[in-house]
């Protein structure tokens, strides 16, 4: 069996090999939001299952595509519909590997996006939260012996303040109002109870999903320029009295993709100008 390294070599081969141009831009499109890289122009889609190695979405919302689209403006990204999580498979290298394929495909930025639970009562559903910091309640995958040392970004916080700071401006501008805060992973599948709930909020959390946090972690590790958005899709358990169920999940971000394919439209036309790392 290949090494773990050697997989992310041969899948990065592989996609190298269709697309034209080098992305310096990658986005994962949580649950609902994948379809967000077919509204962009050349949106050339390869499906996981044909990618060495990629691991393969298994939950409703999640496409299972890899795409190759430009912005707006022709930068070059690859756009990952889907993702796979913690609980799927157990195996945190599963969940990190299209972070790894994306910093071996020259992805220098990535923009993580969710459908996550609100926890501050001040939020709605619809929402759109900027990610200011996160409280990981998932296994790191270097404990799996992905990573020896301290990484490029080991003393650096997770997500990029500069890239924040975009946003935040971005979405001022655009007229989209946009939460800041704090995002918990936690592994699923199933949702939190509401004394779990409780304990988030009083550890700083301000979000809950099954997602996101392993991903950032690996990509800051990496090196890249990290930006979480997470669209508050309910409100969690012992907040709402409402019954959780992943079809009104999906259901509320498709509502609230407007709002987010155009601050996406920006951070890509704002990102593009960045120098390359």
């Amino acid at each position: 069996m290949p090494t773990s390294e050697t997989q992310v070599r041969i899948a990065a081969d592989f996609l190298r090999g269709h697309v034209a141009a080098q992305p310096h831009i990658g986005i994962i499109l949580g649950s609902g939001l994948g379809g967000y890289a077919d509204t962009l122009p050349n949106a050339r889609s390869i499906p996981t299952s044909e990618v060495p190695y990629f691991p393969k979405p298994s939950i409703d919302g999640h496409k299972g595509f890899i795409a190759f689209p430009r912005s707006r403006s022709g930068q070059s990204i690859v756009a990952f519909q889907g993702r796979t999580h913690f609980y799927e498979s157990g195996d945190p290298l599963a969940v990190t590997f299209p972070i790894r394929v994306a910093e071996a495909l020259g992805v220098t930025s990535l923009i993580l996006t969710n459908a996550a639970g609100g926890i501050n009562r001040n939020f709605l559903p619809g929402d759109l939260m900027l990610v200011s910091d996160q409280i990981r309640l998932t296994p790191r995958p270097w404990l799996s012996g992905q990573f020896n040392g301290g990484g490029k970004n080991a003393n650096h916080p997770v997500y990029d303040q500069h890239l924040l700071g975009a946003a935040l401006r971005l979405g001022t501008e655009l007229g989209i109002p946009l939460r800041k805060g704090v995002y918990a992973g936690v592994d699923g599948p199933s949702y939190e109870t509401a004394a779990e709930i409780s304990m988030l909020h009083r550890i700083g959390a301000d979000a809950v999903g099954m997602s996101t946090v392993l991903e950032a972690e690996t990509a800051a590790h990496l090196g890249m320029r990290v930006l979480g958005v997470s669209c508050i899709t309910n409100m969690a358990t012992g907040i709402s009295p409402d019954k959780l169920l992943h079809s009104d999940i999906t259901e509320v971000a498709a509502r609230a993709s407007k709002a987010l394919w155009a601050l996406l439209d920006a951070l890509l036309e704002e990102i593009g100008s960045f120098p390359h790392q």
